[in-house]
């Protein structure tokens, strides 16, 4: 694990990746940084605006500038990304790179059932059209798992019990 001692949470959107860094937070003395927020404070709009005005390409160039400043700035953080963030090639350097697992009717299933579901499918760009996020989602699903150093089932598990399950296989990891 490298020296930054930072955990990098990994998987497609709506998988739970804020939930799971919200209880890791509570129950360790990790900081918590999200990589969508960064990115919408530096732009001052909001993620989807950013793909409406700009497009996925630029959105993909502000994702690469986050990752550097992470790589360069940032210890001893569990850091929550977006779901392409982990195309970003100095994800090892950043620190161990943990995937959180669902199907993808498991993640649709969570967001639509999620008090502020109309919120969270708005704020979801890809999701607007269900057949060509399946499709995005079978595709990421390998490289997903290649990248990873970690892998936690969040299927029909609680967000502490993820948070429990991942602060062990780090921990082991090191």
């Amino acid at each position: 694990m490298p020296s930054r001692k930072n955990i990098i949470l990994i998987g497609f959107m709506g998988v739970g990746k804020g939930s799971v860094a919200r209880e890791v937070i509570k129950i360790s003395d990790y900081i918590s940084v999200d990589t969508d927020d960064l990115i919408e404070s530096m732009e001052n709009r909001t993620i989807k605006k950013i793909f409406e005005q700009e497009g996925e390409v630029y959105f993909r160039n502000l994702e690469k500038k986050i990752s550097y400043w992470l790589e360069n700035c940032v210890e001893n953080t569990l850091i929550s990304t977006g779901g392409g963030f982990f195309k970003q090639n100095n994800l090892k350097d950043i620190g161990v790179v943990v995937f959180l697992n669902s199907s993808f009717d498991k993640i649709l299933k969570r967001i639509k059932n999620h008090p502020n579901a109309s919120k969270k499918l708005k704020k979801r760009p890809l999701l607007k059209d269900l057949k060509k996020a399946r499709e995005l989602y079978k595709e990421r699903l390998p490289e997903y798992m290649a990248v990873a150093d970690i892998v936690i089932d969040v299927t029909d598990k609680s967000a502490l019990e993820c948070a429990k399950e991942l602060l062990e296989k780090v921990k082991k990891h090191a």
